[in-house]
């Protein structure tokens, strides 16, 4: 029988105080409202015997249109007020890997010229390189324009995620999208040898190997 951890991945707080002093202020608008739509309907049927110009019945009914529209934005915004909370996540009370679900990253591009193949490149990797275990993340790319520029991108990312997703795992890496991480200042605790041999390494593989590639691709697409 396999276990399932039971125990909540977050606490929910309910601000009582504030929920009784939003609760107050909501009825003054709602109570606006209905002595609003009481003013419009009466008006209409204590005057149903006189005859109205098209233009007074059209000003009628576009202001009680307004009305309307008004009164349907501000009942979307009350549930955020009828009940204010506040969540603590509780990062400790996590399922162990083999207990996780697998979850299924889906990224879309469509257009080569306005999101270029570089960004797009780097969105995969990052999220390729999501903390969570490797056999339960499945990632995704869809381009609706089928350009070949993207298919060749893909593939030089899937080499240079060979080098990239080690060396994120093997050092912690908090940044995991490779144009971020390489223009971020080098952080003190991480000024080792090795690792400062490593990220010159990954640097200039990306630079040879990866970059090179995508720009030749996208001069020529």
């Amino acid at each position: 029988m396999r276990y399932y951890d039971t125990r909540p991945l977050n606490h929910v707080h309910v601000h009582q105080k504030w929920t009784f002093f939003n609760r107050v202020h909501m009825f003054l608008p709602f109570l606006a409202l209905l002595i609003t739509f009481y003013y419009r309907a009466s008006g209409r049927i204590l005057r149903r015997g006189r005859e109205y110009k098209m233009v007074e019945f059209l000003a009628w009914l576009l202001i009680l249109v307004s009305e309307l529209m008004l009164a349907f934005i501000w009942v979307l915004r009350q549930p955020y007020y009828w009940r204010p909370i506040t969540r603590t996540v509780l990062p400790d009370n996590l399922p162990k890997d083999d207990n996780l679900p697998g979850i299924d990253v889906f990224i879309c591009t469509a257009d080569a010229d306005k999101e270029p193949t570089f960004d797009v490149m780097n969105t995969v990797i990052s999220a390729m390189a999501l903390d969570y275990p490797p056999h339960k993340l499945h990632v995704y790319l869809s381009d609706d324009a089928a350009a070949s520029v993207t298919l060749d991108g893909l593939k030089d990312a899937w080499v240079f995620a060979t080098w990239w997703l080690p060396f994120c795992r093997r050092y912690d890496i908090k940044l995991p999208c490779p144009r971020a991480f390489f223009e971020e200042i080098e952080e003190e605790g991480q000024s080792s040898e090795m690792f400062i041999k490593d990220r010159k390494l990954i640097q200039v593989y990306s630079i040879i190997s990866f970059l090179s590639k995508v720009t030749i691709c996208y001069c020529c697409f």
